[in-house]
């Protein structure tokens, strides 16, 4: 597969890159989106995207360099070359979440409601950023059969065509993982229908959701980051399922305290 998408002679425009800008921008406008049904100041929600963007590239950088010490430690300027590929999701989720709930809580804003906002736009962006790996033919499973691929699960040619990569077909984690973000963009859609659900709980439910699926896609990965040979990905997984457990507990049975109200009543005050 030819990854140069437009190749104006100094410069080669990669499908890559045009996927996950496609993805930044899908995600952004469903925020902003969310955040007008909300009645969230306008200038507010601009500062959020604005900021959140590159502190989750930070995050997931600093993610990959952390986890793959070795490859920068004797030349540590390579570590600002992230157009060479080296972003982990967890890492631009952690770095995301880290700033908005400080941002919120600095502007007197509850961090629970907007970061509600932000997953919606976050899991359509991953959506549609995995099938960048698919054109980088990066971030695949193990080897399977081309029958596999085209009879079993009944993937177009190109998809087959594109899991064959140096003449070995490989499972297209990428799709899996695409198709599971869908069915959770339903289920986020029909929870936040219910006007009495505790503001949080899509994030928590994004937690579990996402890290369930993650989890079980890790254990296809040949690229995985490691641990004293463990899968961090499927570590970090375990913890926002946690997390997230734990969150609904807390919320659904929380009946003080500023953070414990409903989206109805978030919106009244707004």
């Amino acid at each position: 597969m030819e990854r140069a998408h437009i190749s104006l002679g100094f410069i080669n425009i990669y499908w890559y890159s045009i996927v996950m800008a496609v993805a930044v921008f899908a995600a952004i406008f469903l925020v902003l989106r969310e955040a007008k049904k909300e009645k969230i100041n306008t200038d507010f929600i601009y500062d959020i995207i604005f900021f959140t963007i590159p502190s989750g590239i930070i995050g997931a950088r600093l993610y990959y360099v952390l986890f793959n010490w070795g490859e920068f430690q004797s030349n540590l300027l390579d570590i600002l070359k992230i157009w060479q590929g080296g972003l982990a999701i967890h890492g631009a989720i952690l770095g995301g979440t880290i700033f908005i709930i400080g941002y919120c809580l600095y502007k007197h804003y509850n961090p629970l409601k907007i970061l509600d906002i932000a997953v919606v736009g976050l899991i359509v962006g991953q959506i549609i950023g995995r099938w960048g790996n698919f054109f980088n033919q990066e971030a695949h499973g193990t080897s399977v059969s081309s029958e596999f691929l085209s009879n079993t699960l009944h993937l177009p040619f190109f998809i087959v065509n594109g899991m064959n990569i140096n003449g070995i077909y490989h499972h297209p984690t990428f799709l899996y993982e695409s198709v599971w973000n869908i069915f959770g963009l339903i289920l986020l859609l029909i929870l936040r229908r219910y006007k009495k659900l505790k503001v949080g709980i899509l994030t928590c439910t994004y937690l579990i959701w996402y890290g369930v699926g993650r989890f079980f896609v890790e254990i296809l990965r040949t690229d995985s980051l490691l641990f004293f040979d463990i899968r961090m990905a499927q570590l970090v997984s375990l913890a926002m399922i946690i997390c997230g457990i734990i969150g609904i507990i807390i919320l659904r049975n929380c009946n003080f305290g500023p953070y414990c109200t409903t989206r109805e009543e978030e919106k009244d005050e707004a």
